[in-house]
């Protein structure tokens, strides 16, 4: 079958829509336990990115585990194709022009790295939000902790499933000592320069 799959050029180019838009496209892959902060951090990032002037959209467990990724469980083969079906959404959405956020907890190493290739290593930039389980279980926004400890979640990250942390990602928020003005201003920071505005 894939043999019969032939590409048709496309008189637009990645190169067109980035040039229109005057800004890059690229993906913004924020890492962490339930309840780190990802969802939260990203939300505003993407507001200061989207007054600015940049095209952007944020991908996310309530956009993403409704609709294209209904039919997959939380087991780890499922989580593994989870994160491979998001980056090849955000790979046509950098090739859109688009900065790209996505929140997910992607727990583990070599799917992150699946990431890094799907949509090149100068198109990813890893955000590690670092908060210890302690401090996520005290916060619990979704009250998914309580459920996972009393058995009623199975391959709950953390308690009943893993997390293998980034060990060189390209930003590491710590929300127990940073106030989230700071990371906010940490991720815009750092992503500047990548943006590459042509009227700086």
């Amino acid at each position: 079958m894939s043999e019969n799959i032939i590409p048709h050029n496309y008189q637009i180019s990645r190169k067109d829509r980035r040039n229109k838009n005057n800004h890059n496209s690229f993906l913004l892959w924020f890492t962490g336990l339930s309840g780190s902060g990802k969802s939260t951090i990203a939300n505003l990032v993407e507001n200061v990115l989207f007054q600015e002037g940049i095209n952007t959209y944020t991908l996310d467990g309530d956009n993403i585990r409704k609709g294209i990724n209904n039919d997959l469980s939380f087991s780890p083969v499922d989580r593994t194709e989870n994160i491979r079906r998001i980056a090849e959404v955000a790979n046509l959405m950098i090739d859109a022009g688009q900065v790209v956020l996505a929140a997910f907890v992607s727990p583990y190493k070599k799917d992150r790295e699946n990431i890094r290739t799907i949509v090149k290593d100068v198109n990813f930039v890893e955000i590690y939000i670092n908060t210890s389980l302690e401090e996520c279980e005290r916060r619990d926004v979704k009250g998914l902790y309580k459920k996972a400890r009393r058995g009623e979640i199975k391959n709950m990250t953390g308690i009943s499933a893993p997390y293998e942390a980034p060990e060189n990602p390209d930003i590491e928020i710590n929300t127990e000592k940073e106030s989230i003005e700071v990371s906010v201003e940490k991720i815009i920071h750092f992503i500047k320069p990548k943006l590459n505005l042509k009227n700086e």
